[in-house]
């Protein structure tokens, strides 16, 4: 069962979750079991992380973020992370943390209208 903190949202064929200000260790690992349930069970196309509310990454959840990524595109699901904070890039970026495949949109609007798009 995931976190109340972190809702996973299904708009057809995309999941849509919303991370909060604090990503605890705790919160992080049930989150990750919870979404790659999810993805399973949906068959989800995309999923759109909202990283808007974490305006601070530590070096676990940075990693865990990396892994819930690559899980979601074993899955077969396109990643998206949506408005992520220039501290945050930063702290990715210094922890040499690449998200491979991974794309980037400015909110959970712009990542839900570029899908529609080419």
């Amino acid at each position: 069962m995931t976190s109340p903190d972190i809702p996973i949202i299904r708009l057809g064929e995309v999941l849509v979750a919303g991370l909060s200000r604090e990503l605890d260790d705790k919160t992080v690992m049930l989150f990750a079991d919870e979404l790659s349930r999810r993805i399973g069970d949906t068959r989800a196309s995309t999923v759109v992380l909202d990283i808007t509310k974490v305006e601070v990454i530590d070096s676990f959840a940075a990693r865990m973020l990396m892994e819930i990524a690559a899980m979601a595109r074993l899955l077969g699901a396109r990643v998206v992370l949506a408005g992520m904070r220039y501290s945050v890039a930063i702290t990715l970026a210094e922890l040499g943390l690449a998200l491979p495949g991974v794309e980037t949109a400015l909110s959970v609007e712009h990542a839900l209208n570029r899908r529609a798009g080419p």
